[in-house]
């Protein structure tokens, strides 16, 4: 079997590295596949989906939600941790990486939005903004330089963004017993930032990868 170069793995900070060792050597000697844990980061996504969903209903569902998103987040951490730790890293990896993230953003994002805790079409745009963003990320690595990560608006951005949106709103409707849709609420203006900054993102992406292309060509 030929052996997959490690490359083009997204930065993480060495504190977060820390937090993942015990954890990585867990899955390591328990014969977890990468590939497993990257579908649980899916199925995180898809319970805060849920509880987005009816948080209209079940206010209180918001907290589980936004826990469930960084699980998602640390989860997207470990599957390459373990992969490479376990020297699993495949060809098919990384579609069991990028597949279930951006199933994860339109989740999330759309759930957001039928949870009626925003103005649907901003959540909408949103879920189709932030597979652009992550479409162009692996643009770069496609056309032979490099996968970009840079933000402002990167994935780990996205998801605390929003969540910081999500949180305040319910802050905000406990408080005014108004309904969401009542007013402009905290969760619009979080995700009208995610669309803008990913726009940013896209743009800013694109032209590194040019630039990079341009460097090799020379």
């Amino acid at each position: 079997m030929s052996t997959i170069e490690v490359t083009d793995r997204r930065p993480i900070a060495s504190i977060f590295r820390q937090l993942a060792t015990r954890p990585v050597r867990w899955c390591v000697n328990l014969g977890i596949h990468p590939n497993v844990v990257s579908v649980a980061s899916l199925a995180a996504s898809a319970t805060a989906a849920v509880c987005f969903g009816f948080a209209g209903f079940q206010p209180h569902l918001v907290f589980v939600g936004v826990a469930l998103c960084f699980l998602r987040l640390y989860f997207n951490m470990l599957d390459g941790m373990v992969a490479v730790a376990a020297n699993r890293v495949s060809a098919t990896g990384e579609i069991a990486n990028e597949l279930p993230d951006r199933i994860s953003d339109v989740l999330i994002f759309t759930a957001v939005s039928y949870g009626m805790m925003s103005v649907p079409t901003l959540g909408f745009w949103c879920a189709i903004l932030s597979v652009l963003v992550a479409y162009v990320g692996t643009l770069g690595k496609a056309v032979g330089v490099h996968r970009d990560f840079s933000g402002p608006m990167s994935k780990p951005w996205r998801v605390v963004v929003l969540c910081m949106g999500v949180l305040a709103t319910f802050w905000q409707v406990s408080r005014s017993n108004a309904s969401p849709m009542a007013t402009i609420t905290p969760v619009d203006i979080a995700c009208l930032v995610v669309a803008v900054g990913c726009v940013i993102t896209v743009i800013r992406r694109l032209v590194r990868i040019v630039s990079a292309l341009h460097c090799q060509n020379k």
